[in-house]
């Protein structure tokens, strides 16, 4: 039986990995991964990522690691659940150098998205506590609109009003308190 992942664990699945492998590559962390690591929670049930490039080595190496470690890992990503996001790349914070490997969570703000539509009890309260620790990104460039992440209970230092929002894009809601994506045009 596989264990739940807490932040040691997949610390430890990551420098493994990176020693493991010879090829340049990026892994860029998701779901409960970037919960438990940015102390959102203290365990997952699997370690979600997405490789880029998808290199069998690296697949070769997981599958041993996983059975190694006696930890569910998942190639997974916020992009299962909704279209890619322009800029995501760009948006993806930088973890680590483990080996030859880059190690990034990938973009916050397509993870909030996809948790929101996958609207799971796990993921809205992942959702609030990104809102909470203020860890919400904006998406904005020449060709798109400008999207945040807003709690209806949080301050986000004024720079969002909600008589500001032109378009309610999604909205999840949990008792009386709830989390909208908003279009500030």
């Amino acid at each position: 039986m596989r264990e739940r992942a807490d932040a040691e664990r997949i610390h430890q699945f990551l420098r493994q990995l990176g020693r493991r492998t010879s090829i340049e590559a990026t892994i860029y962390l998701a779901g409960g991964a970037t919960a438990v690591l940015h102390g959102w929670r203290q365990t997952t049930i699997d370690i979600d990522l997405r490789l880029e490039p998808d290199a069998d080595e690296l697949l070769r190496t997981i599958a041993i690691l996983k059975e190694e470690l006696k930890t569910n890992v998942e190639l997974a990503s916020p992009f299962d659940f909704i279209p890619e996001l322009p800029g995501w790349r760009d948006r993806s914070p930088f973890l680590s150098n483990e080996g030859r490997l880059v190690v990034r969570h990938l973009d916050l703000y397509s993870q909030a998205l996809a948790k929101i539509e996958r609207d799971h009890v796990i993921d809205r309260a992942d959702v609030r506590r990104m809102i909470e620790r203020g860890q919400y990104y904006k998406l904005s460039g020449p060709a798109g609109p400008r999207y945040y992440v807003v709690g209806t209970d949080v301050a986000l230092g004024g720079a969002v009003r909600r008589g500001d929002a032109l378009a309610i894009t999604l909205k999840v809601q949990e008792s009386n308190r709830g989390i909208q994506l908003v279009n500030l045009g």
